[in-house]
């Protein structure tokens, strides 16, 4: 388990990753900006907490996404004091280049593996991370 956690927060990793989608963007705000594209508009805070950084880091690194004209923000429904940002077309794609190179490179690690394997192994992931949330929400 500790292996497949290293070999996957591996800033190499991400390197290559970014470069695969043919993205040039800080290895530090291109995780942001994916959960972003999968969570939808979200307050800083939100943000916050589902990425563990504190509240200040994000607000910094969403402020370097939007003078990059990948996000957009606006004051929230009901309470102008909350902040919500989403994604603007431009992060719209290079989201969407990021998580067709993963599938690339996901693709070419798994070519020799069989059907049946293939399958298994995304089975027990899905329970594994069920199981993970689970616990999780009792804690």
């Amino acid at each position: 388990m500790l292996d497949l956690v290293s070999f996957i927060n591996s800033p190499r990793r991400d390197d290559v990753l970014l470069r695969e989608a043919g993205v040039k963007l800080d290895r530090a705000l291109f995780p942001l900006l994916v959960r972003l594209g999968r969570s939808g508009p979200i307050s800083v805070a939100g943000l916050a907490a589902q990425v563990g950084r504190d509240h200040t880091t994000i607000s910094r690194q969403l402020a370097k996404l939007q003078d990059l004209g990948l996000i957009a923000r606006q004051d929230g429904a009901g309470d102008r004091r909350m902040r919500t940002a989403r994604l603007s077309a431009a992060g719209e794609e290079i989201v969407e280049a990021i998580t067709a190179a993963r599938l690339r490179l996901l693709s070419r690690a798994l070519a020799g593996w069989r059907e049946a394997d293939l399958t298994k192994l995304a089975n027990l992931n899905c329970g594994f991370a069920a199981a993970l949330a689970e616990a999780a929400s009792r804690e």
